[in-house]
């Protein structure tokens, strides 16, 4: 007979292979956004995309609510771990583990027709940090806040860490964690800075992208978190987005698939341009108001000996351009 235990890992397991499972987008099918008919108020951000991550310290209270729904229907939370406290029939507190880790929250009718997934990470806290590393990790010394700009500036409350295992997790519909991690070099477990604005931005702009007649599944993210002593290490300026997991710098690369910019203005050339179609195509968002929560840098930058063409985004609050 199992013991309680093993149940209990079991069950674990199978909740944390959902979180890394995402409805099949086929070869030749239309893009999908992946929404629910629902929408949900977590840690201070909306979503109806029928997965998204959110990152947690351990044993921190988290508050769901259910913003709006297309029907009646009476939704409930699911929770392999934790306790799940009742605060009305659309709101829950859910309280995280003390252990970091994945934990897979699932939002569903009970005929579980409309879901939606909700990857918690309870993230390994700063205070962890011991000198430069975190584990073997060499993540360097965060830059001292500036004065007046505490929110964008202060080092991050913790870090995801990040295995073999769960580093093909959908962290949103068409992203996976292992996307955003940083480039040096090292070993498992690794850590990263991921904040959930970003997320929900970029599947904005792929969304955008595909209306606009450009097919693409994901975004290739050239550079997503970087430690601060990698940013350093490349000569990246001190205060860099990237250090604080609000910043991606990526391109379309689905035909071929060859780690590049695919030619989207199809003159034949992979340049300057092709970023220009991607850049232009993300400025014209703003003024609108479903885009105002996601003000931040935009910059396009050409290729070089090292790199292809490719577009910065980043969610600092204000509106900055540059690469014109």
């Amino acid at each position: 007979m199992l013991t309680r235990n093993l149940i209990r890992i079991l069950r674990s397991f199978a909740w944390v292979c959902l979180a890394m499972i995402v409805p099949a987008e086929g070869e030749g099918q239309p893009f999908s956004t992946q929404k629910a008919d629902f929408t949900i108020i977590v840690n201070k951000f909306e979503t109806d995309y029928k997965i998204m991550s959110v990152f947690v310290l351990p044993d921190e209270k988290l508050k769901i609510e259910i913003k709006k729904t297309a029907t009646a229907t009476k939704l409930e939370l699911y929770s392999p771990d934790g306790i799940v406290i009742g605060a009305g029939s659309r709101r829950w507190v859910w309280g995280a583990p003390s252990k970091p880790g994945l934990y897979v929250l699932y939002i569903a009718a009970r005929e579980h027709q409309r879901s939606m997934s909700l990857n918690v990470f309870v993230i390994v806290p700063f205070e962890q940090l011991k000198g430069d590393y975190l584990n073997g990790f060499r993540v360097g010394k965060y830059p001292q806040a500036l004065s007046g700009k505490r929110s964008f500036t202060d080092p991050p409350r913790g870090f995801v860490e990040v295995t073999a295992y769960n580093e093909d997790t959908f962290v949103s519909p068409h992203f996976k964690l292992k996307q955003f991690l940083c480039k040096q070099n090292g070993d498992y477990p690794k850590y990263l800075v991921l904040r959930e604005k970003l997320l929900l931005k970029l599947e904005l702009i792929l969304e955008k992208v595909n209306e606009k007649g450009y097919p693409c599944n994901t975004f290739h993210v050239m550079s997503g978190y970087r430690s601060p002593f990698y940013n350093k290490a490349i000569g990246n300026v001190k205060y860099s987005r990237h250090i604080y997991g609000g910043a991606a710098d990526i391109f379309v690369d689905e035909d071929p698939k060859d780690n590049m910019m695919d030619d989207l203005n199809k003159d034949g050339k992979i340049d300057y341009k092709d970023a220009n179609v991607i850049y232009r195509i993300i400025d014209e968002l703003y003024g609108k108001k479903y885009y105002n929560p996601f003000l931040g840098g935009l910059g396009r930058y050409k290729k070089n000996e090292t790199h292809g063409p490719f577009v910065h985004v980043d969610v600092r609050g204000r509106r900055i351009r540059w690469g014109d």
